[in-house]
């Protein structure tokens, strides 16, 4: 009796040994085959606006890498919810993938009450491609000329100067939440459903934490001043704006672009479909391209694009939980 018993389990493992080899088998014949037609990339804003610019270019270079067409799908909509939605709800077969904005992940959990999707369980990360800082910028009659001075001077007279941002729960706000609550120091927060910048100008509001991408062609006209950079070191075209860290030790935030997929997409596709946007992120070419517009190329392993995540939600959100944000 122990005899047949010691056999049915060595025949049950041979069973599941081979069932391991197929799949492992499967899988690699999958990723092997991947792609036989086009792929879409859902992207979460509009035609024309960075995630979009950045998104073609990292599609053409896919497509020219797979043989393939790679389509590019607009669907703008509540900060990319409605492209995560749609790729969330899209076969898990590997020809759908999801650009978005980090903040889709990192903070709409957060400022939103409901989602129509699970960003944990609903959707995969894939690769990242760029990344920038933001950088803070007052208007060129400020009395403020230094980040050191801007504390100082909002101590001196607390609640008098602004900080505008893009809306309610928006990187730049929240990264002006932190830098106050670090310091100590009171701003009046104005949020804009639109960009602030002409009223900054005009000097209607004080400070904005801008795209570095969008604030260096101010900085550099003269029109606006930089007073402090959200990256961990200081940025080579601003060599002489301190970051925040150095008055906010061991901070700083990066804002940054990734692709997902939905969950159940077999992994060696999405290992695949990571290597090529990792070796994009190292084409001379389109390294220009990126830094051409005041940003930097980022290739990262899933793993550490899943820590990113991680890292970024934690901070993000201590903030909204902290000020109660909420947008619907």
């Amino acid at each position: 009796m122990r005899s047949t018993t010691t056999l049915i389990k060595k025949m049950l493992g041979l069973v599941l040994g081979l069932a391991g080899i197929l799949a492992t088998g499967h899988a690699s014949a999958q990723a092997a085959e991947w792609p036989t037609k086009p792929i879409r990339i859902v992207v979460g804003f509009a035609p024309g606006t960075p995630p979009d610019i950045f998104a073609r270019m990292y599609g053409d270079y896919a497509s020219r890498k797979l043989g393939v067409p790679v389509l590019i799908d607009n669907k703008p909509g509540t900060a990319g919810n409605l492209a995560s939605d749609t790729v969330a709800k899209a076969p898990a077969d590997g020809y759908t993938f999801l650009y978005n904005l980090s903040t889709a992940f990192t903070i709409n959990p957060y400022i939103y009450s409901k989602l129509p999707f699970d960003p944990e369980k609903d959707l995969v990360p894939v690769a990242t491609t760029m990344r920038q800082g933001l950088v803070l910028i007052a208007n060129a009659k400020f009395p403020a000329r230094t980040l050191k001075e801007l504390v100082a001077a909002a101590k001196e007279k607390p609640g008098t100067y602004s900080h505008a941002s893009y809306g309610a729960g928006s990187p730049s706000q929240l990264i002006v939440e932190s830098l106050k609550d670090e310091v100590g120091i009171t701003m009046l927060h104005v949020p804009y459903r639109a960009s602030p910048i002409a009223d900054l100008v005009g000097g209607q509001v004080d400070t904005l934490m801008e795209p570095i991408a969008t604030g260096y062609p101010l900085i550099s006209s003269g029109r606006v001043q930089a007073l402090a950079y959200s990256g961990p070191t200081r940025h080579p075209a601003l060599p002489d704006v301190p970051t925040l860290s150095e008055v906010m030790p061991g901070f700083s935030m990066m804002s940054w672009h990734g692709i997902w997929a939905p969950a159940n997409t077999p992994p060696a596709v999405l290992n695949r479909f990571n290597a090529v946007f990792v070796e994009a992120s190292k084409d001379p070419d389109l390294a220009k391209r990126i830094k051409d517009l005041n940003s930097e190329p980022l290739g990262v392993t899933r793993t550490e694009m899943s820590a990113m995540v991680r890292r970024d939600a934690e901070i993000y959100s201590r903030v909204v939980k902290a000020r109660n944000i909420r947008v619907d």
